[in-house]
């Protein structure tokens, strides 16, 4: 994977060149006055921080400059700051998972729409460049398309895809990639799943099934949810419904580079406490990059 710095501050240039290098400048002056939090408030705020993780982060610095008695600009911004990786640092309950020994399972969940697709590419292109061998389990059986562009995606990075014909049993495909998985000495197994059925298929009850196959594997797996960036505060809503179901423990955020209110993230893991593992920075292969709360905020607010 590309430099965490150099990529993340690429994938933030646009927030940076307007929400947050706006807020940035607001602690260009002599003083501190009270129209400064307010103006803070609206910009946060614009940038897509939500309305409830903003209010909690500015109450936060306001804490700390009354506790600590700060009085210089840029003792406060460097508070804001802190307080930003501070709601950022969420712990992850599958972080062992990809430093297990022996074949894992990456489940990927989102709307269709979301880059979800894509974003297995990338990731099974990354970690195959890292050595590993990668299956993908093309379990969105719903979408002939679906199919096809995952195994077009295979075809391309090299990597082995298992698919059924459209409209059979999700479930069965993720089996037998797992099957595959284990007679061809594979690390990991990344599972496509449906991010929309019919009216007569209830979404949230199918990848319930197809985790319940993994389960019987007894597999270590990580429930990765794709959520894109530029969806802003819906994005939340479909995370909720996702958790709900199937228990996501990490997200991957796409398309961060194609978004002005990268302040997203935020909301994602004060709301949610759900760690952001990776972040999509651009449309190539390699453009995805593991996510770190002290440089995201480092990139947000410097060139």
């Amino acid at each position: 994977m590309p430099d965490s710095l150099a990529a993340t501050q690429q994938a933030v240039k646009r927030s940076r060149e307007t929400w947050f290098g706006k807020i940035a400048k607001l602690f260009n002056q002599v003083r501190v006055e009270n129209e400064v939090w307010d103006e803070l408030e609206e910009l946060l705020i614009a940038a897509d921080v939500g309305v409830a993780t903003t209010q909690k982060l500015i109450e936060n610095v306001k804490q700390r400059v009354r506790t600590e008695k700060i009085t210089e600009p840029a003792q406060v911004r460097s508070a804001l700051e802190e307080g930003m990786v501070s709601l950022l640092t969420v712990e992850s309950a599958a972080a062992a998972v990809s430093n297990s020994v022996g074949l894992y399972a990456i489940l990927v969940v989102g709307v269709n729409g979301s880059g979800k697709t894509t974003s297995i590419a990338k990731l099974a292109y990354n970690l195959k460049n890292e050595g590993k061998k990668v299956i993908l389990a093309a379990a969105d059986t719903f979408r002939a398309a679906a199919i096809d562009q995952l195994k077009r995606w295979g075809e391309r990075i090299g990597v082995e895809v298992v698919a059924h014909q459209p409209g059979g049993d999700p479930g069965a495909v993720v089996y037998d990639a797992i099957q595959a998985a284990q007679n061809r000495g594979a690390q990991v197994v990344i599972i496509d799943t449906a991010g929309r059925l019919h009216t007569k298929f209830n979404l949230m009850e199918e990848l319930k099934k197809v985790k319940r196959v993994v389960s019987k594997h007894e597999l270590p797996q990580e429930v990765l949810l794709v959520i894109d960036a530029t969806t802003g505060q819906n994005g939340l809503a479909q995370a909720r419904h996702f958790t709900e179901a199937v228990g996501v423990n990490e997200i991957f955020l796409a398309k961060l580079d194609g978004t002005a209110r990268g302040g997203i993230v935020l909301s994602i893991c004060d709301e949610l406490k759900i760690p952001i593992k990776y972040i999509g920075i651009g449309e190539q292969l390699g453009d995805v990059a593991p996510f770190d709360a002290n440089t995201f905020v480092t990139a947000v607010f410097r060139n």
